[in-house]
This record gives C-alpha cells, structure tokens and sequence, in this order.
C-alpha cells in the first residue's frame, strides 16, 4: 500500500521560530501532546534525537552528550524523558553555539526545572492547537496586530462561516493530527487522547491516580467550567453533582498542577493593572481547556445538543452567563487570540469587577500596558447592550485602550458609529 504524504501546513508560530532562530542558539517549543512540535521543528531540524523512542532514550541516557551531535539544526524531541539534556544544551549555548543550533520539544513540564537553569539562554515558544485560520476556516481581514497598534483601522470583509460550522470546529479540535478524522473515529481519538492523560500522562509525571473514574470527573467538570471564573470549589462540588463526598482538595489540587504541567488547563489570567482607575477588580482566573474539542467531548456534547440547547442541562452544574455553547465558543476564540496575540507579543487576559456589575471577556494586553478589549458574542448582530462594557472601559482608560471589538458568528466586519469594531470570528487573524 503505498504511503501517505502529508505536507506542512505553515502556522502562525513560524513566522515567530523564524525571527528567533536568526539570532538565538536555542529555542524549546512546549505545548500539550499532539498540537505539532514534532512537525514544525523537524521542518528546521538536519538531525533528529527522538527520545520518545526507548531505543533513542536508552542511548541518551547513556551517553547524554550524542544529543549534541549532528548536523545544526539539532532537534531533542520530548526531551524531558532525558532532563540532562537542558543543561547539556545550557552549557554548550555558554560555550558558543550558532544561532539556530538547538530546537527541543516537550509535552510536559518537568518538575524541579528553574527558570533561571535556563535564563537568557533557551527561550520558550507556545504551540497551541490550530486557530481558525491556520484551519482554512475563513479568510482572515482583520489583523490583531493592526488594532494592538492602535491606529483603529478601517474593518471590511465578509465571512460565509456560520453557527453550525463554528460548531463543527469547537468539535473537530485544533490538534493537527485529528483534523482528518470526524465522526465515531474522531470521538474515538478524542477518547483516547484524554484516557492517555489518565492512564499514562499523570503516573510519567509522578503522580499516581489512585481513582482514574473520579479525575474524569473533575476533568468534565472543569471542562463544564470554560470560560467562567468558578471557584475550585464549585468545581470540585460539581464533580460529583452535589451528591455524596466531595474529593479533598489535596486530591483535586494535583489534578490542576499537572494538568496545566502537561498544558491541558490554561487558565485565562485576571488583568490587574497597576493604574489607580481600578480599585476593585476580580483576580480569580477565568477556566479554560487547551483545546475546545477537549471539553466538548469530556462532555459528551455533540452538535445537536449544542444547537439544540441539551447540553445544557446535561452539563455539570456550574453558574454560567450564558449557554454551554457560547462559553466553548468562547474557548474557540481565545485559542485564536493567543495564537495571534502571541505573534504580536501580546497576552491575552479578561477583566471582571469584584462586584461583577462590569467584565470583559479577553483583555489583549501589549509589553507596555495598553490594551484592546474584546467581547465575545454568540450571534451575528451586535446591539448597544453588548458594547455597554467596552464603552465604560474607553471612558476609564482613554488613549491606553488601544481599540475594542465585539467577535460574532456573523458575516460583516465594520466599525460601529461608537468606534468599536464588531468582527465575525472567521476573520481575525494575527
């Protein structure tokens, strides 16, 4: 049978690897299993030390310093199987490597590693799953870097993506290797992927899961947790439906630390400025999953249920604004932004007052404080009621609120007479 040639599809990071690599010797690419380390650094990589392969690690372990050999540039895939090799590649960087010598890709975060081990000489790069874009999914017109600038540029385009194919993305993952499959094979991949996590991922990190049915419930319901600021404990009470015992918190509190080890949980942090115009805002995170397909299926949620409002009231119980649907379409969102805000060197935060009178859902924050807002709408049209926010936000920071958009489900992108952008998902790009 003859064999199946894929061809990369180059992604948003690239531009990022490329800028880097001109000038620094050693990059580690780090993202959760599956998003496509592998594939993106082994298009740059002349040699390649795989040390997912027993064969390849046995040979590391014994002589560490054969991942140092071969033609530039080296890839150490999945080098924290062999946490020697940090310092390996620290020490030949203070020895004088060329820039663009070193690529490594990790899954996992290992424990014991500082930062400063590897300060100023092995920089981090996030991989994420795919955005919208990088799908195929729309013609972006819309640059995220262009409103990080604050110009507020003129916004046109049309989108012929709608609701139910936004729907189809929340479920078909971002993860590249699952793109080709839908359907039962798809749900099966999904399955796996996270039965992994269980089984394997927890114990290889060193923490042994005593009750693998009660981490799958914690999980679903923090996947049921997206886009809100629940407490851990509404969380924990959530996993088992109000019924029973709640699980301890020193069980629950490992769930999280090495779950977000293996960059499955990424929180969406509080934005916190330092500006006396704020005396009262939430610091609570707002929950998010790597990949929406990842909630949806610790749900159980199809399209159906989704469309149809079902999953609603088959969700764990968790307060929510809104419907199940518009908090993973939100997820679906911010997975974009982050993949574009960090082309710009940007982050992606949300803001909320301790009262909850005012939030935004995504704060994208540029190196020096200024920002631009974003609400997330599940719909195609964009009122007054849904600006309300944005527009209390302009009046507190004037000129360091660099623009505001409302993203949709609809087809326009345009500028309201307020000045706030409202722009359909499928046309944001970086």
């Amino acid at each position: 049978m003859a064999s199946r040639i894929v061809t990369y599809r180059r992604r948003v990071v690239d531009d990022e690897l490329d800028d880097l690599a001109a000038s620094l010797p050693a990059l580690a690419l780090e993202g959760a299993k599956a998003v496509g380390k592998t594939a993106t650094a082994s298009e740059r990589a002349r040699t390649v030390h795989a040390l997912d392969d027993p064969t390849q690690r046995a040979l590391a372990a014994a002589d560490p310093s054969r991942l140092l050999s071969g033609p530039f540039p080296v890839l150490i895939d999945e080098w924290q199987y062999v946490p020697d090799t940090w310092d390996l590649v620290r020490r030949a960087v203070d020895a004088g490597a060329q820039a663009g010598a070193f690529l490594l890709a990790g899954s996992a975060a290992p424990s014991g590693l500082t930062t400063h081990s590897g300060a100023a000489r092995i920089v981090f790069v996030r991989m994420r799953p795919l955005a919208l874009a990088e799908r195929g999914v729309g013609v972006p017109t819309v640059s995220l870097r262009a409103l990080l600038a604050g110009t507020r540029p003129t916004l046109g385009g049309t989108s012929d993506v709608r609701l139910e194919e936004y729907v189809h993305e929340i479920l078909a993952s971002g993860l590249p290797g699952l793109r080709s499959y839908d359907g039962r094979a798809l749900r099966a991949q999904l399955d796996g992927y996270l039965q992994r996590i269980i089984d394997h991922d927890f114990e290889e990190l060193g923490h042994t899961v005593r009750n693998p049915a009660a981490l799958r419930r914690w999980m679903a319901a923090y996947a049921a947790a997206s886009s809100t600021t629940a407490t851990y404990e509404t969380i924990r009470d959530a996993a088992t439906g109000g019924q029973g015992e709640k699980p301890a918190k020193t069980t629950t509190l490992p769930y999280r630390d090495v779950l977000e080890r293996l960059w499955i949980v990424e929180p969406v942090p509080a934005w916190l400025p330092t500006s006396n115009r704020f005396s009262r805002l939430s610091a609570p995170p707002k929950h998010q999953l790597a990949d929406p397909a990842l909630a949806a299926r610790l749900l159980g949620l199809e399209a159906g249920a989704l469309l149809d409002g079902a999953a609603d009231a088959t969700a764990p119980a968790i307060p929510r604004d809104g419907t199940v649907l518009g908090s993973l379409f939100e997820s679906l969102v911010t997975l974009n932004l982050r993949v574009y805000a960090q082309a710009a060197e940007a982050e992606v935060k949300h803001l909320r007052t301790v009262t909850g009178n005012h939030e935004i859902d995504l704060i994208v924050e540029r190196g020096d404080g200024r920002v631009v807002a974003v609400e997330v709408k599940l719909a195609p049209t964009v009122d007054d009621r849904d600006v309300r926010h944005l527009t209390w936000l302009r009046d507190r920071l004037g000129t360091d609120l660099l623009d505001a958009i409302v993203i949709t489900t609809g087809r326009e992108a345009y500028r309201r007479t307020d000045g706030v952008g409202v722009v359909p998902a499928a046309l944001l790009g970086s």
